[in-house]
């Protein structure tokens, strides 16, 4: 029989916010470095998309997240677990970036390229400067997202 509890409940909703708040950061190593090289025209309009996804889909998630996994700490009487502590750092530290590094980078790099494709076509050195931190941070990112999973998955210590 299956039995359905609040706490299996919160806990698929929690999964799913991971997925929808940082799922899409996975994809733009795929396609943003090769619209900068094939369509640099398409950058103003990719860094507004990626600023609302920002604003509008991750930061949200991530609220979602954080909301949950406090309730299932506590449910369950684990906030002395490493598995439950590390990921909460991590997230935290992701939010940071989005708000410090990711959100005003993405508008400047936006208004970067407006710029420079209205004065010469180009991209200037500026903004690859831009674009190459973000990238950074973008991988930096992803490696503590993936990192977090493992502990949330592994448990170790538990």
């Amino acid at each position: 029989m299956l039995a359905i509890t609040f706490y299996s409940v919160v806990l698929s909703v929690h999964i799913m916010a991971v997925v929808v708040a940082f799922g899409v950061s996975f994809a733009y190593p795929a396609f943003i470095p090769w619209a900068r090289r094939t369509h640099p025209e398409a950058m103003p309009l990719i860094h507004d998309i990626s600023g609302r996804l920002g604003r509008f889909v991750m930061s949200p998630a991530m609220v979602l997240v954080l909301l949950c996994g406090i309730y299932l700490a506590s449910d369950a009487d684990v906030w002395d677990q490493a598995w439950v502590s590390v990921p909460l750092l991590i997230l935290i530290v992701i939010g940071a970036l989005g708000g410090m590094v990711f959100a005003p980078s993405e508008r400047k790099l936006a208004e970067l390229a407006q710029r420079d494709l209205a004065t010469g076509g180009e991209l200037s050195a500026e903004y690859d400067a831009l674009f190459a931190r973000v990238r950074f941070f973008g991988y930096i990112t992803m490696a503590l997202v993936l990192i977090a999973i493992f502990f949330m998955a592994a448990k170790p210590g538990a």
